[in-house]
């Protein structure tokens, strides 16, 4: 037995033991005295007096990725449907540092999730559970070579690091990471090439989709856009408005009080039009009977104009559903920018508009012009299965 400081903090103090050699693997044991004497040097002047130790244990950092996240041949694009998922611990170990674990296994999870309850409903074929182990297996790799370097730096004495703000600087550079904020899925029948990412920059497709505020039209509430999803299994489409002003019926000036200063034709209005009644419209296309008009997918409009330029009657009808029981007009998804916090400069978006589509999981799946209705029917029609 010989005392050692390895570990994964300079702190950490244990008596390594080969057992058996013939493994080559050691057996980490605490040297309790050691630890006691740390504490006590610690506290000084105070002190403890140990008089027995009635329970411990010892956490040894171990880097380990499954194969895969469930039970296909990746290689075999023939093979069935995958039957059996494992997430989290299951499928990724690593250090308890930065609450990665806690964070990317929460992921695993609802990723999973939304994608069983979608194909279980009936909505999108088993196809849609294949993109599970091929989105998170990626994200687990990175995590772990992320911890690589993390854990290793925790463990290195201060004394040998760059600088004494090293190891701080470090975490606060890579803090999204661990957050779960870094992860970027790839093209995949639920994630669009990035053919249209200039018309939002600040919204990256693959990554997930975040807010910033606006003031909610009906009430003139402060909202943080990204806040008023809920985790229910719907898809999101935001609808950023051109400069036009907000009209009814697709030609400025048609829509009642809305004073906005950008005349012309509303490409918001021509959309909602086909979004209202277009058979291929993900709201018509894939809509259940006695289904709320937003059961599936909900829609939210922000226009350029400030909420005293327009009232929500001036909004076409598609962004304020009938929903309920009692069939009420919904109008709580209707926005307008802050002039001194705008969401089109905050989040790099063209001010001829842009759609951006959001999955159930908070990720952002594409981005689309306001006119390209075809190429929106196209994306979701690879998604969802026709109504039955």
């Amino acid at each position: 037995l010989r005392a050692s400081s390895s570990g994964t903090s300079p702190r950490s103090t244990y008596i390594r033991n080969r057992c058996p050699p013939s493994r080559g693997m050691w057996r980490i044991l605490p040297c309790f005295d050691e630890i006691i004497a740390r504490a006590n040097a610690i506290i000084a002047p105070y002190s403890i007096d140990v008089k027995n130790v009635a329970w411990h244990s010892v956490y040894e950092v171990g880097h380990r990725l499954t194969d895969a996240f469930d039970d296909t041949d990746e290689t075999d694009s023939g093979s069935p449907c995958p039957r059996v998922f494992i997430t989290g611990d299951a499928c990724h170990t690593h250090s308890a540092k930065a609450g990665q674990g806690m964070n990317v296994s929460m992921q695993d999870g609802f990723n999973i999730a939304w994608k069983l309850g979608q194909v279980i409903s009936g909505r999108s074929s088993t196809e849609l559970l294949r993109t599970y182990s091929a989105e998170r297996q990626v994200a687990a790799k990175n995590l772990i070579e992320f911890d690589k370097e993390w854990s290793t730096l925790m463990a290195t004495p201060q004394e040998e690091l760059p600088d004494k703000t090293y190891l701080e600087d470090f975490y606060v550079k890579t803090a999204e990471f661990p957050a779960g904020f870094m992860t970027e899925y790839t093209e995949s029948m639920i994630t669009t090439p990035t053919t249209h990412q200039e018309l939002a920059a600040g919204f990256p497709i693959g990554k997930r989709f975040k807010s910033a505020r606006v003031k909610r039209s009906c009430d003139a509430n402060f909202i943080h856009l990204g806040h008023e999803a809920r985790a229910d299994g719907r898809w999101r489409v935001y609808v950023f408005a051109d400069q036009a002003a907000p009209v009814v019926d697709g030609s400025a000036g048609g829509g009642g009080t809305a004073g906005g200063s950008a005349g012309g034709e509303s490409k918001v209005a021509a959309l909602a039009a086909w979004l209202e009644s277009d058979p291929a419209s993900p709201l018509v296309a894939y809509r259940r009977e006695g289904e709320d008009p937003d059961a599936l997918v909900e829609l939210s409009v922000i226009y350029q104009q400030e909420h005293k330029e327009f009232a929500f009657p001036d909004v076409p009808k598609v962004f304020r559903p009938h929903v309920g029981a009692f069939d009420l007009e919904y109008v709580e998804k209707i926005y307008a920018t802050l002039p001194e916090e705008d969401i089109f400069e905050a989040r790099e978006i063209s001010r001829d508009g842009a759609v951006v589509v959001v999955r159930p999981d908070q990720y952002v799946s594409g981005i689309f012009p306001l006119d390209a209705h075809s190429e929106i029917g196209d994306y979701f029609a690879g998604v969802f299965e026709p109504v039955k």
